[in-house]
C-alpha cells in the first residue's frame, strides 16, 4: 500500500508522536504489513527534483495512490488562494495539490486535529484562513467539501489528537490495507471507532477520587481534575488511558487534565485549560451522557461517603494514607 504523506500547516508533532511507536518501531511495523511511504518529508531520503517528479507522476495516475495523508491544517489564505503555503520549489500551494491529490487516492487520512478540524492552528482570528480537510471546526467542508468521498468511497478519515497517538495512526493505516475499515467504522465526526468509541475517562487512574468526587485544587496534587481543574475525560473520546503512550503514559496520568484534544475547537473552549467553569457551583463540563440532576444527587452522596484517605490524599502531591490492611475473612 503506498502512503503519500504531506505537511501542511502544523508543529510537525504528530510526526514526532509516530516516531514513538514501539514494539515495533514504525519503520518495522508499516513494513511488515506491506505499507511504505512514497514519499513523507521528514522521513524520506527523496528531496528537490526527484519529490516534485514523484508528485508529478502521482498527479497523472501513473503512480497509484493508496493513501493520502495530510498532517496539519490548509491555509486557505489570502483571499482563497492559498499562497500562504507553497510546496517548496512546485510553484504550486499546498492548498492546490490536496484538492488534486484527494481524488485521486483510494483514502484519505487527516492526521491529528488540524489536518482534521482546524485545530490549534486555526485558533484566534485564523488570519491564514486555515481550515480541516474535510471540516472547519464542526462544521462539514472544510478544503474538501462536505459530499467528498473518496475513490474507496469513505469521506476523509480523521485521526484525531494533539498529536494523534501513534497506535491510532498506524492501525488505521493497516487497517485500511486490509480492507477492514468502512463507513460504519467511524463515528459521526469521522474518527475511528476503534478509539472513539471509548472516553478518557476509562483506565484513568484517578478514577477511584471521581468516583468519591474527592478533587484536586492544584496541579501539582493527585485526585481528580475535573471539578476544578478543567479536566474533560468523562467527555472527551479517545483510549488514551487504555493504551498509554509509551505503554505507560497520558495527560492525566501526568498530572494535566484532558482538555478533549480529539474533538473539534477544542483549541477554544472559551476559559482556560485549567479551570473548571462553574454556575452557582456547579461545573457546567458534567458527563455527556448523565442527566445533570442525577449527577448531583450521586456526587453529594459520594462526598457525604468519601474516605479520608481519598479526601487526604486528593490534595496532596503523593499518597500520604495508605490503604487499610484488614486481615482475610475467616
Amino acid at each position: 500500500m503506498n502512503v503519500l504523506w504531506l505537511q501542511a500547516s502544523g508543529c510537525g508533532g504528530c510526526t514526532m508522536s509516530l516516531l514513538c511507536a514501539e514494539d515495533p518501531n514504525i519503520v518495522d511495523l508499516l513494513a511488515g504489513a506491506g505499507i511504505r511511504f512514497l514519499w513523507h518529508p521528514a522521513l524520506s531520503l527523496e528531496t528537490g527534483g526527484e519529490v516534485h517528479a514523484l508528485l508529478d507522476r502521482v498527479a497523472s495516475g501513473a503512480l497509484p495512490l493508496d493513501v493520502l495523508c495530510v498532517e496539519g491544517a490548509i491555509a486557505r489564505g489570502p483571499r482563497g488562494t492559498g499562497r500562504y503555503q507553497m510546496l517548496s520549489g512546485t510553484g504550486r500551494t499546498v492548498l492546490d495539490w490536496v484538492r488534486q491529490l484527494a481524488p485521486l487516492a483510494r483514502h484519505v487520512v487527516a492526521v491529528g486535529s488540524c489536518a482534521a478540524y482546524g485545530g490549534v492552528t486555526s485558533a484566534g482570528e485564523n488570519p491564514s484562513d486555515a481550515a480541516g480537510l474535510q471540516y472547519e471546526g464542526t462544521h462539514l467542508g472544510g478544503v474538501l467539501p462536505a459530499t467528498f468521498r473518496c475513490d474507496g468511497g469513505l469521506p476523509v478519515i480523521n485521526v484525531a489528537g494533539c498529536p494523534t497517538h501513534p497506535d491510532w495512526v498506524t492501525e488505521t493505516l493497516m487497517l485500511l490495507a486490509n480492507g477492514a475499515l468502512g463507513a460504519d467504522d467511524l463515528d459521526a465526526l469521522g474518527r475511528p471507532l476503534f478509539f472513539a468509541q471509548h472516553l478518557v475517562h476509562h483506565g484513568c487512574p484517578k478514577n477511584e477520587f471521581y468516583e468519591y468526587k474527592a478533587s484536586a485544587v492544584h496541579l501539582c496534587e493527585i485526585g481528580c481534575m475535573m471539578e476544578h481543574l478543567g479536566c474533560v475525560g468523562t467527555q472527551a473520546v479517545g483510549d488514551c488511558n487504555i493504551r498509554p503512550w509509551n505503554g505507560s503514559g497520558s495527560c492525566t496520568r501526568g498530572g494535566y487534565p484532558c482538555i478533549s484534544c480529539t474533538a473539534p475547537e477544542f483549541e477554544e473552549p472559551k476559559h482556560a485549560f485549567t479551570e473548571t467553569p462553574k454556575v452557582a457551583g456547579i461545573p457546567v463540563g458534567l458527563p455527556s451522557d448523565m442527566p445533570k440532576a442525577w449527577f448531583m444527587a450521586l456526587a453529594s452522596l459520594s462526598k457525604a461517603a468519601t474516605p479520608e484517605r481519598l479526601s487526604k490524599n486528593a490534595t496532596s502531591d503523593r499518597v500520604r494514607i495508605l490503604p487499610t490492611h484488614r486481615k482475610p475473612p475467616g
